[in-house]
């Protein structure tokens, strides 16, 4: 499993990559707007807090793919690792096609079919972005047609990967996992309680009360040993 952050936030970002083991930041221009603040600035200060090893994913605005195309060079120009994510509109398909014969790296987005995923997987796409609780929203279900890409993508070999988006609860994410999915992008308030667990965190106050009993309040094994 890939796991990303899907945010633009530069202190969640930074309390994530000091934690898990993120594989990198997606962000859409809804999360870029929330920031409030020049595009450029944002995504310079997202890599200086990823580092070049990690992903970031940002979008086009365009409506026709020669826009998208030329949005996409002046990305890669900015960050040469970036990813470049395209809605799977006809004049996004056309877009993800130019994009791959030029290297760029793609991330289709805005999937809410299976039929969408394939046809951007075949024009070239890296990753496939299902959005998971959209469709849940109304009365479909995420994670069957994020597990029915799965399956088209391994019945035809291809290499591009799900990337399950929308997520509001760990249920969600979970479910994903199971079905084969690739990677995930996760906001933060959700990615942390990936790890939430009442019994857990009763199960290390027993230890700590255990020991702390025994060998003194804030000692830990370096004192003890």
């Amino acid at each position: 499993m890939i796991y990303m952050l899907d945010t633009a936030d530069i202190n969640a970002i930074r309390k994530a990559v000091d934690l898990y083991p993120l594989a990198g930041v997606t962000t859409n221009p809804s999360i870029i707007a929330k920031e409030n603040r020049p595009l450029k600035e944002i995504l310079l200060d997202i890599r200086e807090c990823l580092g070049q090893d990690k992903m970031l994913h940002a979008q086009v605005m365009g409506k026709d793919a020669d826009t998208m195309l030329k949005e996409a060079q002046a990305l890669k120009a900015l960050d040469s690792n970036i990813i470049v994510k395209v809605p799977v509109t006809p004049q996004g398909i056309k877009a993800i096609k130019l994009l791959a014969q030029e290297g760029i790296r793609i991330t289709a987005t805005a999937i809410l079919t299976p039929q969408q995923a394939l046809l951007a997987a075949k024009a070239g796409a890296e990753f496939l972005a299902p959005y998971v609780n959209r469709l849940d929203n109304i009365c479909s279900d995420g994670v069957d047609v994020a597990a029915e890409i799965v399956t088209l993508l391994n019945n035809y070999q291809l290499d591009a990967k799900v990337l399950g988006a929308s997520f509001k609860n760990v249920q969600q994410v979970h479910k994903l996992a199971l079905a084969g999915a690739h990677s995930v992008t996760v906001a933060p308030d959700v990615f942390d309680l990936l790890l939430t667990h009442p019994l857990t965190d009763s199960g290390v106050a027993g230890f700590v009360s255990d020991w702390e009993r025994v060998y003194g309040e804030g000692t830990n094994v370096l004192d003890a040993l």
